[in-house]
């Protein structure tokens, strides 16, 4: 049986910018959330920066995770990002439980 894969995806946007990657998760995450095996997508802000961000997702399995990153909305999603995010995300995945 395969591990839950959870990763936190760190994002800053272009200054003034916030409210783009705002809109882009509002937007994605039910489409993301009604996929097979996604068991968390959420997106919060950082305390004190307005431009940054962590996207928390936890899915059941990394052929779960594959599948969704290839989908079209995600693809997409990826190819629109360039135009309000400061650069790449950082994609940090996360030990199942190590330190439980």
């Amino acid at each position: 049986m395969s591990q839950p894969i959870r990763l936190h995806i760190l994002i800053t946007t272009q200054p003034g910018h916030a409210q783009e990657q705002i809109d882009a998760y509002e937007n994605l995450a039910p489409i993301v959330r009604a996929e097979p095996g996604c068991l968390q997508y959420d997106l919060h802000r950082v305390v004190g920066d307005p431009d940054r961000f962590v996207l928390v997702e936890l899915w059941e399995s990394r052929d779960a995770l594959a599948a969704h990153d290839a989908t079209p909305h995600m693809v997409a999603a990826d190819a629109a990002s360039p135009a309000f995010r400061a650069g790449p995300a950082q994609v940090v995945e996360l030990e199942a439980d190590a330190l439980a």
